[in-house]
């Protein structure tokens, strides 16, 4: 493979995480207008919210399938169009079973389109031999940074959601189908091969830690962006164009992080940039926790995003090295495709967590909980791999051309 293609598969890639950072943001930013447009009730909200992250796991699994005929960067190529389709859906109706629906087919698309994303950078990450992950998802978070401002425009304006959706989906549709022609897999890289009588894929065993940091990341990351927005308004007493800005706060933290993330990666190694950014996430929490007004809390949300970026570009990146150490280069999809359930795994149980623990005892009290969790991915930061693989994918190969 050519290191022009493999730039151009980098550039493609890229764009295809910015399109669904802004799209998300533009949804989870606006879920109290979303609340009040359909009339769903705080109990009901919840339940809702859920949905979205049980359709996405199974459809990260049927994508784990899929891709092994006809290849990620096909799925994703007809999964991000969808994504964009599904948002402007949930602006057009006004009925409950509207919203159901739409909300559902958002879920699925987002659950095919996030895996085959993250198997098509683990593949260019094996191709170019270093750490590069995290630079993905730090176009991940400009897109959220756009999304979440783009709400905030809408917010102010008093725009109904049809119409802040609208102009969004106009543009980025061409530009993500565009984009799609250049996507590329790494591939498997010479000395890559399967020896006989070894391989299979990864054992759950052996992803097992990385589930559970996933998941316990993911709790952490639905907080924010699930009950940010609430939390301010109906806590912290701030208008609900103030609420907009923890959310675009917490992502401008996650792209400096992940910007300068693949470096410290290769200066210090996996492990220890996974035990900082659990620490400093822990530290975002308890600020939250007993922020006394609006601005306080937006600054723990600010320090959390900066802890909480480092964590699951990196846990992708591990499943990569597992499947390299298992002699299984080629079933890595399979191990992003098991990995990233448990990315739905965390949303499903975060985000009716939350809700509960605040109906039943304070929305205080219930940032407490990722904040223990997330603490607990310091127990399992060796499964990140020795200091020595510094890349965080544990397949570092001497380089004889830099392609990017």
């Amino acid at each position: 493979m050519t290191d022009a293609r493999l730039r151009r598969g980098r550039g493609s890639l890229a764009v295809s995480f910015f399109v669904q950072g802004v799209t998300f943001a533009l949804l989870v930013t606006r879920i109290p207008a979303i609340q009040e447009r359909y009339g769903i009730s705080d109990a009901l909200l919840p339940a809702f919210l859920a949905a979205v992250p049980i359709l996405a796991g199974v459809a990260s699994v049927a994508t784990g399938r899929v891709v092994a005929k006809v290849g990620p960067a096909v799925v994703l190529r007809w999964a991000q169009p969808f994504v964009l389709l599904s948002l402007l859906a949930v602006g057009t109706g006004s009925e409950l079973w509207q919203a159901a629906v739409a909300l559902g087919l958002f879920g699925l698309a987002v659950g095919a389109l996030d895996a085959s994303m993250n198997m098509l950078g683990v593949s260019l990450q094996r191709a170019y031999g270093r750490s590069i992950m995290l630079g993905f998802h730090a176009w991940y978070s400009l897109g959220g940074i756009v999304g979440a401002s783009l709400a905030w425009v809408g917010a102010h304006w008093q725009l109904s959601l049809f119409v802040s959706y609208l102009p969004v989906v106009v543009l980025l549709l061409p530009v993500a189908l565009v984009g799609s022609r250049w996507y590329v897999a790494g591939g498997d890289q010479p000395g890559d091969e399967v020896p006989q009588g070894k391989g299979g894929g990864v054992g759950f065993a052996l992803l097992a830690p990385l589930c559970l940091v996933m998941t316990f990341a993911y709790i952490g990351d639905s907080t924010v962006s699930n009950w940010s927005a609430k939390y301010l308004q109906d806590v912290l007493g701030s208008s609900e164009e103030l609420a907009t800005v923890p959310y675009n706060a917490y992502m401008v933290t996650t792209l400096l992080g992940r910007a300068v993330g693949d470096f410290g990666v290769r200066r210090m190694g996996a492990a220890a940039v996974v035990r900082a950014g659990a620490v400093l996430a822990a530290l975002g929490f308890a600020v939250v926790a007993v922020s006394p007004g609006a601005w306080v809390g937006i600054a723990g949300f600010t320090v959390l995003g900066l802890g909480l970026s480092v964590i699951v570009p990196q846990t992708f990146a591990a499943a990569g090295r597992l499947a390299f150490e298992s002699h299984s280069p080629g079933r890595s999809d399979a191990a992003v495709a098991r990995l990233n359930v448990f990315n739905y795994v965390g949303f499903l149980i975060g985000s009716p967590l939350v809700g509960a623990l605040g109906d039943a005892w304070s929305y205080r009290g219930a940032m407490l909980v990722p904040m223990v969790l997330v603490l607990v991915t310091v127990a399992y930061a060796t499964s990140f791999g020795p200091r020595a693989a510094r890349y965080g994918g544990g397949h570092e190969r001497p380089r004889t051309v830099d392609v990017g």
